[in-house]
């Protein structure tokens, strides 16, 4: 059946006696109808302008990616709080491994909706509403967080209500903070070079090779497993990655050659990159390898593992590159994503005269 549920509205009511053949469920307290093809469309029709329809329900499962992470969830459960502290709905968690959402999301999710239902303590959770939200909001903005930081805590905020409860859109009108428009942090051919020879080891070497060379994101990097390396077709096969979706990218013949000398050495068993007892290296230590290879190249400019990733684009399009190719090896779902290294790409100012000379 299709189950509609609703405010006391007349306009809806009589909108309703028109579709054919309603019915009231005292059980679920909503009128409904059977569930066609042909009742669906009557009913986007007979609404359409008049409401707003949660189709979700109607939706067809996606396919699962076979390539997800092990959702792993007890460290909330096992975590110690204070006795006063709130903590996360467990159907909010349930609904988050159901859908699979990535460990770190879960995490990031949980953490800002306990932030504020705890903000409001003394509130039942069923009682917030938009106007506690926006208090809420307030208070992150008056502690000077981010744009980006004020963005997520709304996500997990709507993920409660309209995801794990069911409610339509409830907070549509809830303002979000104007998306920042910064510009990626790029360096040149020659400094990247310059990281590179001032790597430790064989290892530190085709590691910041790599999340050059392939513009990878750190994730990425870490989940690589020795399978994913193509030499015959010098590919790199990224899987899982951000949104679950995989890809191919460039496996530069330098890197190959130093990937090759780094296995004879040291043989890792199943990823690509191993720390103690052949358990994946750990993001913080590819991060300082990053930035204590670019301190010892005298690199005023802090170089991250995506400032890397940044410059494998840049470069990419000042050779020549067209952006829909970059856009693929890059893994970015639209080519608006990948405009953004056309405001840092030097090729963009060169046919530019400066009116001072």
């Amino acid at each position: 059946m299709i189950g509609i549920k609703f405010s006391p509205d007349r306009l809806i009511q009589g909108l309703i006696k028109g579709l054919p053949n309603p019915k009231w469920s005292q059980q679920y307290n909503m009128a409904y109808i059977e569930n066609t093809k042909a009742n669906l469309g009557i009913l986007f029709n007979t609404f359409k302008g008049a409401v707003w329809i949660n189709y979700n329900r109607f939706l067809t499962n996606k396919p699962v990616n076979t390539h997800n992470e092990n959702i792993d969830v007890d460290w909330f459960r096992k975590r110690k709080t204070v006795p006063e502290y709130r903590l996360c709905p467990e159907d909010y968690l349930l609904k988050l491994e159901l859908k699979r959402y990535a460990n770190s999301t879960v995490k990031t999710y949980v953490t800002f909706f306990e932030l504020f239902i705890n903000y409001h303590n003394g509130k039942e959770l069923k009682a917030l509403d938009e106007h506690d939200i926006r208090v809420f909001l307030q208070h992150l903005i008056q502690k000077k967080h981010s744009n980006s930081y004020v963005n997520q805590a709304i996500n997990a905020i709507k993920f409660y209500y309209e995801v794990v409860l069911g409610m339509p859109n409830r907070f549509y009108e809830i303002e979000r903070p104007r998306k920042e428009s910064k510009l990626p942090t790029v360096i040149s051919k020659e400094e990247i070079l310059s990281i590179i020879e001032n790597t430790n080891n064989i290892k530190h070497r085709c590691i910041v090779q790599l999340l050059y060379g392939s513009g990878l994101r750190r994730s990425e990097l870490l989940n690589l497993k020795i399978k994913d390396i193509d030499s015959g077709r010098m590919l790199v096969r990224v899987e899982g990655s951000k949104g679950n979706k995989d890809r191919l990218t460039l496996l530069s013949k330098t890197a190959l050659n130093d990937l090759r000398k780094y296995y004879t050495k040291y043989e890792p068993q199943i990823y690509l990159f191993e720390g103690k007892k052949g358990i994946k290296y750990s993001g913080a230590s590819v991060l300082k390898i990053v930035k204590t290879a670019a301190e010892k190249a005298r690199i005023r400019t802090t170089v991250t593992p995506h400032v890397l990733r940044h410059s494998f684009a840049t470069h990419l399009l000042e050779s020549g590159t067209d952006l829909r190719q970059i856009q693929v090896l890059l893994g970015h779902g639209s080519t608006k994503t990948t405009e953004i290294y056309t405001h840092v790409a030097t090729n963009t100012f060169e046919s530019i005269k400066n009116p001072l000379d």
